[in-house]
This record gives structure tokens, sequence and C-alpha cells, in this order.
């Protein structure tokens, strides 16, 4: 079934819609028929929680504490079944009242999770079995691994602090999760606008300024497009210097939220028993310790600091040729970048022609071919029922392995549209779990049935699963059926190979317990398998399965794909070494400092930038007031440098050379993708590249991946 005709598509669907075709709920679901039914699926599944919870407290007998990880990896997957979706269905639906009823049943659901979290109860039992040695010797090494994550989880919520204690963890707690959003949203320029004679501004596209203008004036807002143009096109370096300064420095309020958040995590870190932030938020990563991100991170930068330093080179030669002998200058990085790609673009042999080549519908059809070449899965397009989809744009596909039949949903909402999610994404709205035949028969005979209606179905082990349900989405302009398919631009293929490869990691992972499956693993593991895919997307074996005009059916000329991919690979050791001193901020502000009185979140920011950068930042400026993922990220944001190594590493020692080759594929599944978060992401990694000696991680191992960094291209 072809993606390139919306209305082909809703002719497919609308097979299903008749008047006489019973009303199914979002994704099928039974219970989510309208708004008042996620009030219902909430409570049906707070009851069935408060029953498990009542079970496993009550575990004593090795018998009961043999099924204690079991039961609360099921209670796990209760409350998450309602907290994805809703969470989903809260930033994605059209309809207010769903969103409203989406959003009461988060809140319920988080509420109790929370109390969850700190319900010694539960901790208590899980001690209890995990003290058990006759218990443990009978715990599979999934179990073992999940019971470490849940252990580490309950410790995490200060479960075991003396009740005063407890009562100051969850005072900071709550003082974090105020301050983070505020701090996340609040994010703001000390000057708001700039002025300049209208004349100051030669250069910029004239439309541009003569929106800005007034009585001869320009007023330039110093966020948003009109600031990014100017620094790009205005020809006036002191302009551009003015506009960067103001683009680059912080409210003194928003510094004052950040200096808080941060000394009140290092605060909560010392509650527990820790050093810094980093320290907790890395106890569980393949980091595993501060210091050891620090190696991995200058390693990094000494591999990519020569690429940085040619490219810095090149621009300063480009000023020096059209006339300024000065040295370069932070303002003056993207004006001069700006002309070299004009440049290159202007000598280039023929027009830039390549979304030509990747109609949205060739582009899935390629993906399907890929999988099943490398994995044995592919793409079935099925009809949806009514209520059963967000938006009539709304494709389902169901995932078929040809060894284990129906192992996946995915949802695919692809095309703009008005108050859509902004960024592309990939939610895991429920994930795959093994229904043990005990667990079926129990539900089966207390009369309330644990299926919601969802998909299910048994592997070729006899094994019953839930499947994992799955939304892909993006924002692709929607093509005129009459003239021409949606035309992907290159950045737009990336994109959706990117967002498969959350996916296929949730797809074809083989865990029994949800707290393992796909993508729930550690976070500095979890976006290799996405980052690969972005390599098969600008490999030219790959691209031959499906890249194809849409007018003649001509193959893709493979100096199009040279052309584009050198074209962006023109800045990415600049923008690499961005990354690199964003990273070692992160850890900087999550380290001790913020305990001391006289900590400055911009004196340190002026730190590191003097130690790693190579051209100033602008005297004054503080932009780490815009670094809103210090609060979502929290001494992680090292986590997409490391995979970005890691798998540029696995790109060339396993796939380059044959990138569709079943056996590769194989390899890659059985030593990665299958594992979910089951296993460490070192013992992944050792094996599908067969180097034993990175199995157990450790701080050589993290300098190891730092220098893979210099094989980026």
């Amino acid at each position: 079934m072809s993606s390139d005709n919306p209305e082909i598509w809703k002719a497919f669907n609308a097979k299903s819609h008749a008047p006489t075709t019973p009303r199914t709920g979002l994704f099928q679901n039974k219970d989510l028929t309208s708004p008042a039914g996620f009030q219902t699926y909430a409570y049906r599944t707070l009851k069935k929680a408060r029953a498990l919870v009542d079970k496993i407290v009550k575990a004593q007998s090795p018998e009961e504490l043999q099924g204690i990880v079991k039961d609360l990896d099921r209670l796990s997957d209760l409350l998450c079944r309602v907290i994805d979706m809703a969470d989903f269905v809260r930033s994605t639906h059209p309809s207010q009242d769903i969103v409203v009823a989406a959003n009461e049943a988060y809140g319920l659901m988080y509420e109790y999770m929370n109390v969850l979290n700190t319900t010694t109860g539960l901790y208590r039992a899980l001690q209890r079995a995990l003290e058990n040695q006759e218990v443990v010797a009978q715990l599979s090494d999934e179990e073992k691994t999940v019971a470490r994550i849940l252990y580490r989880d309950f410790e995490k919520s200060g479960i075991n602090l003396p009740a005063a204690a407890r009562k100051k963890f969850v005072e900071l707690s709550n003082r974090i999760a105020e301050l983070g959003p505020e701090f996340a949203n609040g994010m703001a320029p000390q000057k708001r606008v700039l002025k300049f004679p209208s004349s100051k501004l030669h250069g910029m596209d004239p439309l541009v300024v003569r929106g800005l203008t007034n009585t001869g004036t320009v007023t330039l807002p110093t966020t948003g497009m009109p600031a990014s143009h100017a620094l790009r096109m205005v020809e006036d370096e002191d302009v551009r210097k003015e506009v960067y300064l103001a683009c680059h420095t912080s409210s003194k309020k928003q510094l004052g939220v950040l200096e808080e958040m941060l000394r009140t995590r290092a605060e909560l870190a010392r509650l527990v028993g820790r050093e810094s932030y980093a320290e907790v938020a890395l106890a569980d990563k393949m980091a595993r310790s501060p210091e050891a991100v620090l190696k991995f991170l200058n390693a990094l930068s000494e591999a990519n600091k020569p690429a940085a330093i040619s490219e810095e080179s090149i621009l300063q030669s480009i000023k020096r040729e059209l006339g300024n002998d000065t040295p370069l200058q932070a303002w003056d990085k993207d004006y001069y970048f700006a002309k070299l790609i004009r440049a290159i673009r202007s000598h280039r042999r023929s027009p830039d022609i390549l979304s030509s080549y990747f109609s949205l519908g060739t582009v899935m059809q390629g993906l399907s071919r890929l999988l099943t070449r490398l994995y044995g899965v592919r793409f079935v397009p099925r009809e949806t029922s009514p209520g059963e989809t967000w938006n009539d744009d709304v494709r389902r596909l169901d995932i078929l392995d040809e060894s284990d039949g129906h192992i996946a949903v995915v949802y695919c909402d692809l095309f703009e549209r008005q108050g859509k999610h902004p960024n592309p994404a990939h939610f895991t709205v429920r994930c795959s779990r093994e229904i043990t035949d005990e667990e079926y028969l129990e539900s089966a005979l207390s009369g309330d049935r644990e299926d919601d209606g969802m998909a299910s179905a048994r592997r070729a082990d006899g094994k019953l699963y839930q499947l994992p349900t799955i939304a892909l989405i993006c924002n692709f302009p929607r093509g005129d059926p009459s003239k021409r398919p949606t035309l992907l631009v290159f950045r737009e293929v990336q994109t959706l190979f990117h967002e498969m490869g959350h996916a296929v990691h949730s797809i074809l992972g083989r865990t029994s317990l949800h707290n393992v499956s796909g993508t729930r693993c550690a976070t500095d593991w979890a976006e290799m398998p996405s980052i690969l895919m972005e390599h098969f997307a600008q490999s030219p074996t790959v691209l031959s399965l499906f890249a194809r005009h849409y007018e003649t059916d001509e193959p893709m000329p493979t100096h199009l794909l040279a052309d584009r991919i050198y074209e962006e690979s023109l800045a990415q050791a600049t923008e690499t070494r961005n990354q690199i001193i964003l990273a070692l901020l992160d850890q900087h502000y999550h380290s001790s400092l913020p305990l001391f009185h006289d900590f400055n979140s911009t004196a340190v920011f002026h730190e590191i930038y003097r130690a790693y950068a190579l051209l100033p930042a602008g005297e004054g400026t503080s932009w780490q007031g815009f670094f809103g993922h210090l609060f979502s990220y929290g001494a992680t944001y090292y986590a997409y440098l490391f995979d970005r190594a890691i798998a540029a590493k696995v790109w060339k020692d396993v796939f380059e050379a044959e990138p569709t080759r079943r056996e590769k594929g194989e390899r890659f599944k059985e030593e990665v993708l299958k594992w979910g978060g089951s296993r460490s992401g070192w013992k992944c990694l050792a094996g599908v590249l067969g180097r034993r000696e990175l199995e157990e991680g450790g701080e050589r191992a993290m300098v190891e991946v730092g220098r893979w960094g210099s094989d980026w291209k």
C-alpha cells in the first residue's frame, strides 16, 4: 500500500469505517471510546494495581517471594500502560476533551506511582526476596536485572532513609520539580530587542528587514528567526557582534532559577550519601561515574580537535579572502559558513533535486525492504477501526516476523497539521511483555480479563505476548495528489530512519519483562540503534533499494547524495565540539560545585569555554540560561555523543561493507536489539564488535569510545 497518496489511504481505511462497523477505542483499547473512558481505564487499572500491591507486600514464603520480581514488573506495566498512553494522547490528540481526560488520567496514575515509590512494604518485600538465597538462585538472569533496577529505583526515591531525611528528600524533590519546568520554559535574553538603522543591516533579506522597520529603525528580536538570519547574512561585523552577544546573554532571573535548581539537586545528592547529583544520575548508566564521563569527553575532544581546527581555518581563510585580516570570532562563524555553502552550491554540477527521489511512499517501502533483508520483518498496512486513531491521516502498520508472525503495531502520523506535536518523535505507547499462562488463567477465572483490547499474539515458542504499540510522529509537508506526492528533503529521510531505529529496538526486543523491554535501557545506550539507522540512510547501497524519481522511476544519481553528505559534513566537527562543551558544562554543573557559597554558573561557563572552545565565548555572555536540557538530562547530556561514537564504530566495523546482508543484521539483532535493557550495553557492544575486552566497561573503555570519535565523517 503506497504512502504517497493520502486519499488512497483514507479510502483504504474507509472500508472499515462503514456505519455498521462497531466503534473501537484509541489503539483498539476497549475503554477509550470517549473522554470518560480514560477515567474508566485508569480506575480499572488502579483496582488491579492495588490487588497486586496487596499480594506483593504479604509475600513471605519462598514460593510467594519467587514471584515478587514478575509481580513488581507487572505492576509497573499496569501503571505505564496508562501513563505512557495518556502522556502521548495529551500531547497529540486534536480534541480538547480527550486531552483534558488524558491529562487527568495521567495525573491520577502518576500520583499513585509516586505513592508506590515510597511504599516501604513493596521495598521490604523485594528486599526479603533478594536476601533469600534460595529465591535468588531460582531467578532468571532477566529477573535479576529487573530486580536490581527496581531496587535502585526504590532507593533513588529515598525510601531507605530515616523519616526526617525522607521528609526532606520529598521537599527537595518537589522543589526540583517546580524549578525544572520554570527553567526550561523561562529561557529569555537579558535584552529582548535591539535597534539598528535599517542601513546597518545590509545583506539581510529586504523583506525581513522591511517587516521589522519603523521610520528607518529596525527593531530586531534577539530570539527566533530574524536574529539567526542576521547572524548568517548581515555584512557589518559590529552588528553581528551585538546580535550575537545579546542572543547569548541570559536574563538574570533565568540564571537565578538555574543556580537554585543545581544547588537543590546537589543537596538532594548529599542527602542520599552521594558527593554530587552526577553520581546519582550515572550510577546505573554505562558510564557509571562522573570521572568516566569526563575521561570520555576529554578523549573525544582530543580526537575531534584536528578536524574542528581545520573547519575553523577554512572560515578564517574566507574572511581573509574577503579583505578582513582580523581573527575569526564567534559572531563570524554562521556568516562565513553561509558564504561557504553558497559558494559550493553555485559550483554544483546540477541543481539540487535530491528530494525528487524521496517520495514518502518509496522511503517507507525502502525501510520495509531494508528491515526484511536485515531482520526478516516486514510492514503490512492494516485498516483501522473507527476510533482507533486520533486523525484520519494516521496509518497503521502491523510488523510481521518471518518466524514469530505478528510482533508489533506501529501507528504512523507523518503529515504536518495545525496544533500537532512540533517535533519528530517515537512514542512507546505500550511495551512488549510476556503474559504467563498462570497470569492469563488467573485473570480469566477472576472474570476480569487482563486483555484491554490491544494487540497480543503468541510467538513461535508458544509464549503469549502483549505486542509493543508504537507511534511515530513526523511533520512532513502534505503532497498534492493531483500534482506530486510528498517529497522529503534528505534531512527528513534521515529523521524518519532515526525514529524508525527507535521503533526497531522495541519491535525486535525479545525480553519477557516490561522494565527491560526495547528502549527501556540505560540512557547512554538508548540512542545507539536510532543513530545507527542514520548511517543506513546515507548508504548508496541501501538507497538503491528504493530511491527513484517520483515521475521517471530513474534511480538516484550517486553524485547527488555525495554532494549533500559533503555539504552536511562541512561543519560537523565544529558542531561536535560545541556539544562536547555543553556535555562538560552539564557535568560540572552537576558536580559538588553548586554547594559552594560563591558558585557562579557564568564563571563556570566561561572557564569551560576557555579550556575547550576554539573561539572566545564573547565577554559577558551567559548562554547556559538557554541550555534547557540541563533539567531534562541532568548529568547525562554526554549520552548522545557517546552513542554517536558507538554507532559510527558499529557501522564501520559491521555494516559499512555489506549494509543489507542478513548475516550482519542477525548479528546486530542477537547481540544488541533482542536484549532491550536486560543485558549490559558493554556486553552488547563487545558482542557485536567481537571485542571481549570491552565487556566490563570502565574508564579505559570510556576513553576508547571517545577515541572512536575520530572516525566520524
